[in-house]
């Protein structure tokens, strides 16, 4: 018996080197855990079960900030993975790290990898696009926010949940009626900057920052604090008052109070489907997002958040050619549909979308759709294009601060927002000056 576990083991020794030269590894760190974690591993697996030239190995790296700052660190000590997901805001940032990554389009066409940059919706592709239409960085996972309702908790404050949820108006009057019916958390939110300040401004096409949004210049300034932006802040910030809002953190910590039955609405990102199909014992669905009527141009666009997936440098020519292959079978139609039907997330090619639909899904899944469509029904404005502004994610911290104030009533909209904006130049101001 000691003979033959022996003789395995001098086989192994013998052989496991020849096994580890034959394929070439690729490292990919991201920012998911829990159901979303478990589909990103599985789409890892089946790339690497699907040849054998390439082993993909994924690590998840905290959130999104933490993952962005992860991999800074690791380019600064020469040890950056092959690919990195970095979160939309972060997109200004890294198209500013000179020499430390490599543009998707140059990736794709050196490996020789399928790669068609037309085959992405639009509404995605141009976040993550050069003015002349080059792919700096692969779409991923691409949301966009909607409205969540407890059908159930509607019910049980005897209010009908069919009621017309479309505009901000309505959905102040059955804030009331929820109210009244004892619902101790008629609404909830999600990443309050992403959806209540930069959608909010999308969608009702006045713009968030001057030079279109930061993509005609690094000269830009916040215009968060325009009328319309204050209007709708100041309607939240009475709801907040009134216990009709209920704010629970600057980041997903809502989602919790929605899929255990808690709360009756919910502003979140369309892919909080995986999560809410997984736990949420109650009857749910999807609306789009609510516009104030009269206001802006609504309903325009809707803008994306999520990430994208960004080539580090510095790897050899045979790792780059396995990047290629994988981000191709990423964008592959069949692995696109079931990632959007399984997450929410939007479909990043034409092709999937229409594949989802032809497969009934959208039919027996009622509302899955709404994401894409909110973000397809318009061409994109110079303000409803998105965002690509730079130290955004400190940005963003300091948008929560003032947030924060406007929902404990310490601050009016109009203060909040006008701090918000003064604070937030300081740092677009910094950035400037250091990427001239």
């Amino acid at each position: 018996m000691q003979k033959s576990i022996l003789g395995a083991l001098a086989v192994s020794t013998v052989l496991s080197p020849v096994a580890a030269i034959a394929q070439t590894e690729v490292q990919f760190w991201h920012a998911f855990t829990g159901r979303l974690g478990e589909l990103v591993a599985a789409q890892v697996e089946e790339f690497n079960a699907s040849q054998s030239d390439y082993v993909v190995v994924q690590s998840h790296k905290g959130n999104y900030s933490e993952t962005l700052n992860s991999g800074i660190a690791a380019f600064r000590a020469g040890e950056q993975p092959h690919i990195l997901m970095v979160f939309e805001v972060g997109t200004a940032t890294m198209m500013s790290a000179k020499g430390a990554t490599r543009p998707v389009f140059e990736v794709m066409a050196e490996s020789g990898a399928a790669f068609d940059p037309n085959a992405y919706i639009g509404a995605v592709k141009g976040y993550y696009t050069t003015t002349e239409g080059e792919m700096l960085s692969l779409p991923f996972n691409s949301s966009t926010p909607v409205l969540w309702v407890n059908r159930d908790a509607f019910e049980a404050a005897g209010v009908d949940p069919d009621t017309d949820l479309s505009t901000w108006q309505k959905v102040g009057e059955t804030l009331d009626a929820l109210k009244a019916g004892g619902s101790q958390c008629p609404l909830v939110t999600a990443w309050q900057s992403w959806i209540h300040l930069e959608n909010f401004s999308a969608y009702h096409d006045v713009p968030f920052a001057s030079q279109d949004n930061g993509f005609a210049g690094l000269d830009t300034e916040l215009m968060l604090n325009g009328e319309a932006q204050v209007a709708h802040l100041t309607a939240m910030g009475e709801w907040a008052k009134d216990g009709k809002f209920i704010y629970t953190g600057r980041r997903n910590e809502g989602g919790a109070n929605f899929r255990s039955g808690e709360c009756a609405l919910f502003t979140e990102s369309s892919a909080g489907y995986a999560g809410i199909k997984a736990e949420a014992e109650f009857d749910f669905d999807v609306r789009p997002l609510p516009y104030w009527e009269g206001v802006g141009n609504g309903p325009q666009n809707t803008i994306i958040g999520g990430a994208s997936l960004w080539v580090m440098e510095g790897h050899e020519d045979a790792e780059y050619a396995g990047v290629g292959e994988f981000l191709s079978f990423l964008s592959s139609s069949d692995v696109q549909a079931k990632w959007h039907q399984d997450t929410g997330y939007l479909p990043i090619t034409a092709e999937a979308g229409e594949a989802t639909r032809a497969a009934g899904f959208y039919e027996d899944n009622p509302g899955t759709d709404i994401a894409v469509i909110q973000m397809t029904a318009n061409e994109p404005t110079a303000n409803s294009k998105g965002l690509r502004l730079g130290s955004f994610d400190q940005i963003r911290g300091i948008i929560d601060e003032e947030l924060e104030a406007i929902w404990a009533g310490d601050k009016t909209a109009q203060e909040a927002m006008d701090s918000a904006k003064e604070r937030g130049d300081a740092l677009l101001r910094r950035f400037e000056s250091a990427n001239n």
